[in-house]
């Protein structure tokens, strides 16, 4: 009886609270089927490379990638971009070099570049991971083994939330979006139909140029995913083939006195 009280007084509790929240806390998120959700996903390497190029032409004017290494580019499981164009596209940003007290072309041993200043948005690195949480909290449950952490889904639908609605408060023009938490969020729609051009001739609406931003945003911040899960596989394989092994030796071990009976 008095569980039963209990279960019932936290239940009432969880409501009363989902109901006191406030219309538009928690913003609408959209679902999608990325190839590198689930234990054997991978990564599509034509779409981050097509990500890449939405990250470079759009977002880099706000928003850095201080923790992603230029030379991961070239890594296996990523964009996997030939050695002369990473060194190429390394060469295009610029870095201040102490030694030389003076800005001097980037080289692909050095990262990303870091975007500050008044006005400038967060740094991008892990931002799929740290919005982790549309698939459940991070790291709690089997959800996210087969439909990942959220991350991506969450900047996909930030990106694609914009209803064309503004206000302006404090001297501040908010958008409406309805993924943002709140409703309002103070940066403009970045992304546009035909905003950017592929060479590959891709869809470029603003859903797919979403799409792929995020799955660029979802490898930068796990770069060594596929890795993981190709060694997660190998261990399950070899812990499953010593249980069975371990089974069957203690199997044939115990076999002649099973069965048997201790004489009183």
């Amino acid at each position: 009886m008095m569980r039963k009280l209990l279960i019932s007084a936290v239940s009432a509790l969880a409501l009363g609270m989902g109901a006191a929240m406030p219309a538009g806390a928690e913003g609408h998120i959209e679902d999608v089927a990325f190839s590198f959700e689930g234990p054997f996903g991978t990564y599509d390497q034509a779409q981050l490379r097509r990500g890449l190029q939405v990250v470079q032409e759009v977002c880099t004017a706000c928003h850095g990638l201080k923790f992603v290494p230029l030379r991961s580019l070239a890594d296996e499981g990523g964009p996997q971009l030939p050695g002369d164009e990473v060194r190429a596209y390394a060469a295009d940003l610029s870095i201040f070099d102490p030694e030389l007290d003076d800005e001097r072309p980037r080289k692909e041993t050095d990262m990303f570049p870091t975007v500050t200043g008044e006005g400038m948005g967060p740094d991008l690195s892990l931002m799929a991971k740290a919005r982790a949480g549309y698939h459940g909290p991070y790291g709690t449950g089997l959800s996210q083994l087969f439909n990942g952490i959220g991350g991506p889904e969450y900047i996909v639908s930030v990106l694609t939330g914009y209803t064309g609605e503004e206000k302006e408060e404090a001297g501040t023009v908010f958008y409406e979006n309805t993924a943002f938490p709140g409703g309002w969020i103070s940066m403009p729609p970045p992304l546009s139909d035909e905003l950017v051009e592929f060479e590959d001739g891709h869809a470029n609406d603003v859903h797919s140029l979403a799409v792929d931003t995020a799955a660029f945003l979802m490898w930068a911040a796990e770069p060594k995913m596929m890795a993981r899960k190709q060694t997660g596989f190998v261990a399950v394989m070899l812990l499953t083939l010593l249980t069975v092994l371990l089974y069957l030796t203690n199997k044939r071990l115990w076999a002649p006195y099973k069965g048997k009976k201790t004489a009183v």
